[in-house]
């Protein structure tokens, strides 16, 4: 039977088509096992599969596939440097926030430290001059002197000889307590006139005669250089002074010698 040709224009197979057609006839020879008894000089005489494009179009899509998977690794690369990067700076943030935060609190402490120990340092100062203070013997009359002598001898005295000292002073003079005590005597003593005594923090008694008047009062506490009454002149006296004396217990006959009392107390008399 024979073929014919439908009328008409026909168009001759574009290249792109040969070629396929030719691929798939190779593919189709390949299968059966015919391709293998095909001459050499027929094979030679077919294009070459450069000719055909099939070729080149796969080597592009495995060279395509190969630079778009090293661009993908690349940008995970790169992801991974950037987020490590990023991490880095946030961990040395913290550790410099944390580093500025300890800064911060050592000062702090240094600080509380600093005012804390100036603060115990003035407080001990405080304590200490205190406890100079209230251990600080002082005249019983300011700016006076001994006017009468301990031990002095006149018929003035039933003893017969002056059981303390006089210091001179003008009616209305303060008197002070020449150290500190608790007054154990307040009010009327005979011959002395109005009278206090007082036992000293060390034991000893002192005692301040013919005042004009009394400011404290049995069992108060009185400090150094603390008024406790106005000079005078009650009592057994020929003038206004004030009779003072150092005891080794509140009753009249221990007296022992006041300057002497006095000096070994820092007093100077």
């Amino acid at each position: 039977m024979a073929f014919t040709r439908a009328t008409g224009k026909h168009r001759r197979p574009s290249r792109v088509q040969r070629g396929t057609a030719r691929a798939a006839g190779v593919a189709a020879l390949a299968t059966t096992g015919v391709i293998g008894t095909v001459a050499a000089p027929a094979f030679a005489a077919e294009p070459s599969v450069e000719q055909t494009g099939l070729t080149p179009v796969v080597t592009m899509g495995d060279t395509v596939a190969q630079q778009i998977d090293a661009q993908a690794a690349a940008q995970k690369q790169a992801a991974e440097e950037a987020a490590a990067k990023k991490k880095a700076e946030e961990a040395a943030r913290e550790r410099a926030a944390e580093a500025a935060k300890e800064a911060k609190e050592a000062a702090e402490k240094a600080r509380e430290a600093k005012e804390r120990a100036a603060r115990e340092a003035k407080e001990r100062a405080a304590r200490e001059a205190e406890r100079k203070r209230l251990n600080t013997f002082v005249p019983p009359i300011s700016g006076s002197y001994v006017s009468t002598g301990y031990q002095a001898s006149s018929g003035l005295w039933s003893s017969g000889s002056h059981t303390g000292v006089d210091f001179h002073a003008a009616s209305g003079t303060s008197v002070h307590a020449v150290g500190m005590g608790e007054v154990v005597e307040a009010g009327w003593g005979g011959s002395y006139g109005n009278q206090i005594v007082i036992k000293m923090n060390d034991g000893t008694y002192t005692q301040y005669g013919h005042l004009s008047s009394i400011g404290v009062s049995v069992g108060q506490k009185v400090t150094p250089g603390q008024q406790i009454g106005l000079s005078g002149a009650t009592g057994n006296v020929t003038g206004p002074h004030l009779h003072f004396e150092a005891r080794t217990s509140p009753e009249y006959g221990s007296d022992m010698d006041p300057v002497a009392y006095l000096r070994s107390h820092g007093v100077s008399v």
